[in-house]
């Protein structure tokens, strides 16, 4: 298909909201290709589903399926670990989320995947990618605007893991950095910002495993007639924050030179305008299909304080399937 740029994109989802047309939009993480039509117009190859808001049919996996997954070794992590260090002891980063792309297989094809993944979040895109998110970006209700920057994963069967995971220090730090760094997003586009609700803790299915995520929420108010530019609102407040890190921009930069691939739509963002509210997800936990293989792309925060064999770990443990 044929996606739009960023100034045609971003303009026509402006011109929806304006039109008060309820719509779906998708941007990619560098926002050079975005995808925005009306619900009405979807077509029987692009699904959603945020929250109770869907456009497709709850239905039951009722076979098994098999999962494998063939993940950067330990060394490689290792490499590009180290060179985030160098960076932050440079100074020009303090968080940076390092990602990388996985090869998997399966005997589920990516619709079978996207219509049995137990998610909050989830979006099917016409055979070339899926995602199942368990992270809301933002959403606007009337005049108020509230994101929920999600950082902090523990394996929820540690002894004592909810304990364990409020009381880190380095999990803490990174979560204070990325809430830092929303609030001053939000306040891009709106005033009062406020933290409503600070390192509040969900539960979330992954494969085998059950996790702890750490989340926040951040609000702010939006001018009476926000639904005129909301693609000029997009554009100022993304790619999110929680999946770059801070300071964004030299981050973003350093992401760029490090990573071994091209994010794409992973880490990018999705969500629908229904003529009145906006509801919108990160794109993590996300499967790409590239010339009939299949790639997982995850990753995870990296401080300071951060643990090399720890981050490699939670690398893995998102690399599931949440059925």
């Amino acid at each position: 298909m044929s996606w739009l740029n960023q100034e045609k994109g971003f303009d026509t989802i402006n011109t929806l909201g304006q039109n008060r047309t309820p719509f779906l939009f998708i941007l990619s993480y560098d926002k050079k290709k975005i995808f925005a039509k009306p619900l009405d117009a979807l077509g029987d190859d692009v699904y959603y589903k945020l929250e109770k808001k869907r456009n497709y049919p709850v239905q039951k996996r009722g076979k098994s399926f098999t999962f494998s997954k063939s993940p950067v070794s330990f060394l490689q992590y290792k490499k590009a670990f180290e060179h985030i260090l160098v960076e932050i002891r440079s100074g020009n980063t303090y968080l940076l989320n390092l990602t990388f792309e996985t090869p998997i297989e399966s005997s589920f094809d990516l619709k079978e995947i996207f219509t049995y993944a137990k998610a909050k979040f989830k979006l099917y895109f016409k055979g070339e990618f899926i995602c199942f998110s368990p992270e809301r970006f933002i959403e606007i209700e009337n005049n108020t605007i509230a994101t929920y920057p999600m950082k902090g994963t523990i394996d929820a069967n540690i002894p004592h893991a909810k304990e364990t995971i409020e009381n880190d220090e380095k999990e803490t730090a990174e979560h204070v950095m990325i809430v830092d760094l929303m609030r001053n997003d939000l306040g891009i586009v709106g005033s009062e910002v406020k933290v409503e609700k600070f390192r509040y803790i969900e539960k979330i299915k992954a494969g085998n495993k059950e996790l702890l995520q750490v989340s926040s929420k951040i609000t702010a108010t939006l001018p009476k007639h926000w639904h005129n530019e909301i693609g000029t609102l997009l554009d100022n407040i993304t790619p999110a924050g929680s999946i770059t890190g801070t300071p964004k921009k030299s981050t973003i930069d350093i992401i760029s030179c490090t990573e071994n691939y091209e994010r794409g739509f992973y880490t990018g963002i999705f969500g629908i305008f229904d003529g009145e509210s906006l509801h919108s997800a990160v794109m993590i936990r996300f499967i790409e299909q590239k010339e009939g293989k299949y790639f997982y792309k995850s990753g995870g925060g990296i401080t300071i304080d951060s643990d090399t064999y720890s981050e490699y770990e939670e690398l893995l443990d998102k690399i599931y399937l949440p059925f």
